[in-house]
């Protein structure tokens, strides 16, 4: 049974924000939380399976940016970028009092976890960047402008399902029926027709479509941010977005504190369940407890 409460917090601009959050056993109640940032079009659902697996042994609190799932729409879509997600999340430590955290970042929330790492360093204890980096390829990116925002409402599951299936075999090519199942009951929802529809504003293609505002700036020199405390990259095998060369630099940029997995015939991104992402995660909460 999960073992979450549903939290709310308020934005500058006067959104209502949601976050999943797991409790630690009062034994472990003093180590930093695990922060889960989603990627571009996801929502907490995504980190269900980590959540419960942590959860008790951390804190996991699993944040949906504005926008998506339980989150407010904005009525100004160019706040749909990364800098008004890191004003977001300051408005939620704020509220409930986070100092610490390890930040578990996929795809734009990895983006916002170098922000974070770059603005606030003494607040992270960790990091996990989960494919993405500080280049992003083209070709990842001519996919997923062609994809966000353009979701179709379907009749039901398995009609949703399979449409995943169409458009995402590259990325999961050894996925069943079931995976993609589970995955439409992360991604999508039910409206008010009884029609199964992506859960997110489709406005929030909006900003990522302006040429040039992908990740916004250079990047490259908040790697400096991470030698500080124990980081690992994951990335998928197959990924179109998150290049090898790139993750290797990396490494070399952050140094010995920097752990990197490869997922294996799995493209962008991984879901961090597979065999090496948790033994990867394994590590890296055993090297934070160990960094004190």
């Amino acid at each position: 049974m999960s073992r979450y409460t549903d939290g709310y917090w308020w934005s500058k601009d006067g959104l209502r924000l949601h976050y999943r959050d797991y409790p630690a056993d009062p034994e472990h109640a003093s180590r930093p939380a695990l922060l889960c940032l989603p990627g571009l079009t996801r929502n907490a659902r995504d980190f269900s399976a980590l959540a419960e697996r942590l959860s008790g042994q951390w804190r996991v609190i699993c944040v949906e940016f504005r926008g998506r799932a339980e989150s407010a729409y904005s009525k100004d879509p160019m706040t749909y970028v990364p800098l008004v997600y890191v004003q977001d999340l300051e408005c939620l430590f704020e509220t409930i009092g986070l100092h610490k955290f390890v930040a578990f970042g996929t795809s734009l929330g990895g983006i916002v976890t170098m922000l974070l790492a770059a603005s606030r360093p003494e607040r992270l204890a960790g990091a996990l960047l989960n494919d993405i980096g500080p280049v992003l390829e083209p070709a990842g990116l001519d996919r997923i402008r062609q994809h966000t925002g353009s979701g179709s409402a379907h009749s039901t599951w398995v009609h949703a399902a399979r449409a995943l299936a169409d458009n995402n075999r590259m990325i999961f090519p050894d996925y069943t029926l079931e995976d993609w199942l589970a995955m439409a009951k992360r991604l999508y929802r039910l409206n008010s027709s009884g029609r199964v529809v992506l859960d997110y504003d489709m406005r929030i293609a909006e900003p990522f479509r302006v040429p040039g505002n992908e990740a916004g700036f250079d990047l490259w020199p908040t790697m400096g941010a991470f030698w500080a405390f124990p980081t690992l990259i994951v990335r998928g095998e197959l990924s179109d977005l998150f290049s090898d060369a790139t993750a290797q630099r990396m490494v070399r940029d952050i140094g010995t504190t920097a752990d990197l997995v490869t997922v294996p015939r799995v493209g962008h991104a991984p879901t961090l369940d597979e065999p090496e992402a948790v033994a990867g995660i394994d590590r890296l909460l055993a090297r934070v407890l160990a960094h004190g």
